[in-house]
């Protein structure tokens, strides 16, 4: 087995927020945004190229783009995308980080100036042309999102992590302004040099001949800020992750980041070959990656394919439903450029107000709050917002209350960018091994660009009106339905949030590492069971009074108070117990201790649980039951958590440590529902309940969890005060195999070793 930790990595994990991370934020992070900027101007222009191409003056309406054709020209980068996540995704784990980075940004930077430059004597050759390299385009950002989430959380230290990643990301909101702005500016500075009357009022005039130049120049002004950071992009380093780990050449490694931490950092010549690196015999498609990563993946790629859904429908489409509900008049009360000035502020100010806020509070808050709340509080919070505009849909239509509408569309922004739509970007970067962790986020990502592949061609045929929809279009369910459909799709992915697993405050080699989760499992059984019903058990004891005794104001008050006292006298204290003593008595034996004492006190809650219930023997039984949080706490609720971060090899540790949550969070569900209905008394249940076993069998049941847990603690080995380099490497053969058996020793399994690999 190998000796201990790289020293570039370790010195990677700990070191100070210093310069070159914030060069590689904004040398990332212009990528983005210039991502964002040619993914989003598009909305801003389609309705000029409309006019300026399909409009027929003997109609009393404007020019707009046919439904095919506008679907291509909103959707066509967007396929692009997808396709470049996957491959530069996975050619990012093949040739490294950088040797791909620099080729994506040049791909972007000479199909955005050649979308500009589309030609053809007709408007089929014109739109044909911008559908070309605008797929090439497209092709090229998808580049740039594994390539910047892999490099950023590569670079970063541990502790801050999750905000840099976040701050890369956040570069979007700023590309989605700023395109609005040129677009302001350009379209105010065209309408002063060439005036021109509205459409109602003269339908040739309405439209000059310099408004070709407005939606070229728009779609390439966005290169300019990443093609100053190209030479700084080239400039950077490998990450040394891929060079030590996957290049295996650490001293390479160590030379790079000693030039950019300013600080020497020494590493043998062949030091990476003695890191074992799991999973160097199979690839994404294996057995083994489904049993490992299986459910991770399933989470990060259903999680951004429903994001996108909603994300991209309501960015791509908000000209459209600004003009349902007359927050921008009628096209023909305008001339072409006058609609885009008006399109092009409404966006700016959604970005301004929504966009840009929720970038920055999930850079503020993510290393405080963690992925996994962040991202259920969005897709919560969208849900609840997109239901607050369609139900009462009619009422935002009608004039006076377009201001309202506004405000809670903004809070949807705010919640998809202080939620999900920053999140499902940042956990495929920390959650993978480090030699598949670009391909795991292309893959994510490209599911991602499929959600919105759908909600930006669904959308603009489902918005449709359901009795006169627009010209060329058929029948659709209408923007009201639509938002319905849009607020389930968040819902969903609020759902499958729940096999997302934290990664805050975690190295990357910790975070990618298997975790087995067979002891996790039997834990979470009492620990979630107990803590979510205290309630009903404290209302079934007498410490609450019955419900109709009091006021609904009033037994809040008291199951607070009920449950903060447990919390202050019990579970705090467990927890802090744990600090203090885990390096002396070790995991193994507080985890045993712990599930032993849980053990007893639920028995010794069971036994004589009518003594319990009857007046004056309250206080006794809440003393218990706060003995039990206290041991859970000062036993495997910490140790469980602990042990999967140590004993895994560094570049599946994340993923294990995820499948040992993911075990105990199945073991809460059950716990959560089974308990529900298993407490309900055997002859009187609550109203709605079937017949149950009653409290007194439902902690037996939980007694025996606690013992089933103490059990599967004899497989547990010890990590205390042993570097996580000899604790979490993969063996090479057998000896090392049996290596990992001393821990054990000190219950009685005893083997012999010829050659001990701990050293």
């Amino acid at each position: 087995m190998a000796g201990g930790q790289l020293n570039v990595l370790s010195t990677l994990d700990q070191a100070k927020t210093q310069w070159y991370h914030f060069m590689a934020i904004v040398i990332a992070g212009m990528g983005f945004f210039t991502d964002a900027y040619d993914l989003f101007c598009i909305s801003l222009v389609t309705k000029l190229l409309g006019r300026i191409y399909y409009t027929d003056v003997s109609k009393d309406t404007p020019g707009a783009l046919p439904p095919n054709v506008s679907a291509a020209v909103t959707g066509v980068a967007l396929c692009g995308t997808l396709a470049g996540q996957l491959f530069f995704g996975w050619l990012g784990d093949k040739l490294g980080r950088k040797s791909v980075y620099g080729f994506t940004l040049i791909l972007m930077v000479v199909c955005s100036v050649a979308s500009g430059l589309s030609f053809g004597s007709s408007a089929k050759g014109v739109v044909s042309t911008l559908c070309f390299f605008r797929f090439w385009l497209g092709f090229g950002i998808g580049g740039d999102y594994p390539l910047s989430a892999t490099i950023m959380s590569e670079y970063a230290n541990k502790r801050t992590r999750g905000a840099f990643i976040a701050a890369v990301f956040a570069m979007q909101g700023f590309g989605i302004l700023f395109g609005a702005i040129v677009a302001l500016a350009v379209s105010a500075g065209f309408r002063h040099a060439y005036p021109a009357p509205s459409y109602s009022d003269n339908h040739a005039a309405s439209l000059v001949p310099q408004a070709d130049y407005v939606w070229r120049i728009i779609l390439m002004f966005g290169t300019v800020p990443a093609a100053l950071t190209y030479y700084w992009r080239m400039k950077m380093p490998e990450t040394a992750r891929y060079t030590a780990l996957i290049a295996r050449n650490a001293k390479q490694a160590a030379a790079d980041m000693s030039k950019v931490l300013h600080t020497q950092i020494e590493e043998s010549v062949g030091r990476a070959e003695t890191v074992a690196v799991g999973g160097e015999t199979w690839g994404l498609f294996s057995r083994q990656f489904l049993r490992r990563h299986g459910l991770h993946l399933l989470a990060t790629t259903s999680t951004w394919f429903l994001l996108d859904i909603a994300f991209y429908s309501q960015n791509l489409f908000q000209k459209d439903i600004f003009s349902k509900v007359g927050w921008i008049p009628p096209a023909k009360t305008m001339n072409a450029l006058e609609e885009l000035y008006r399109i092009a502020r409404a966006q700016a100010l959604i970005a301004l107000c929504g966009t840009i806020p929720g970038y920055w509070f999930t850079v503020a808050f993510i290393e405080i709050m963690g992925r996994f709340w962040i991202q259920i509080m969005g897709f919560a919070m969208m849900t609840a917002f997109m239901l607050g505009l369609a139900i009462p849909y009619h009422h935002w239509t009608t004039p006076g209350h377009h201001t309202g509408f506004i405000v809670m569309y903004g809070f949807t922004f705010f919640f998809a960018n202080f939620g999900p739509n920053s999140t499902t970007f940042i956990v495929p970067a920390e959650i993978y091994p480090a030699r598949l962790r670009s391909t795991c986020h292309g893959v994510s990502a490209a599911a991602g660009k499929a959600g919105a592949i759908i909600g930006a061609f669904g959308f603009l045929y489902a918005a449709q009106d359901q009795h006169k929809p627009e010209p060329g279009y058929p029948k659709g369910i209408g923007i009201k339905n639509a938002l319905f459909v849009l607020a389930g799709t968040n819902f969903l992915g609020m759902v499958m949030t729940l096999l997302v697993p934290e990664s805050k405050g975690m190295s990357l080699e910790v975070i990618s590492q298997e975790v087995a989760g067979d002891d996790d499992e039997e834990a979470a059984y009492p620990k979630c069971t107990y803590n979510l019903f205290q309630k009903d058990i404290f209302s079934k004891v007498g410490w609450i009074p019955p419900a109709k005794t009091m006021n609904a104001l009033e037994e809040l008050y008291r199951i607070a108070r009920a449950q903060a006292l447990i919390a202050l006298c019990g579970t705090i204290p467990g927890y802090w117990f744990t600090v203090a003593f885990i390096e002396i008595m070790g995991r193994f034996w507080i985890q045993i201790m712990g599930f032993a004492m849980m053990t007893a006190f639920m028995l010794g809650l069971a036994i004589p649980y009518h003594h319990w219930t009857t007046p004056g023997h309250h206080t006794g039984f809440i003393v218990m039951y706060g003995f039990t949080f206290f041991f859970a706490n000062f036993g495997p609720n910490s140790t469980t958590f602990i042990v999967p971060a140590e004993i895994y090899p560094a570049r599946l540790r994340s993923t294990c440590h995820g499948v040992s949550a993911a075990a105990g969070k199945a073991g809460a569900i059950i716990g959560a529902f089974g308990f529900l209905y298993a407490a309900q008394d055997q002859h009187k249940p609550e109203p709605g309940y079937p017949k149950g076993i009653g409290i007194k069998n439902a902690l037996f049941v939980l007694a025996g969890t606690n013992f089933l847990g103490m059990v599967m603690t004899l497989l547990v080995p010890e990590s205390k005060g042993m570097s996580l380099e000899v604790i979490s490497q993969e063996v090479a053969g057998d000896d090392d195999e049996e290596a990992a058996y001393p821990n054990h020793t000190r219950i009685g399994i005893k083997f012999k070793y010829e050659d001990n690999a701990y050293t």
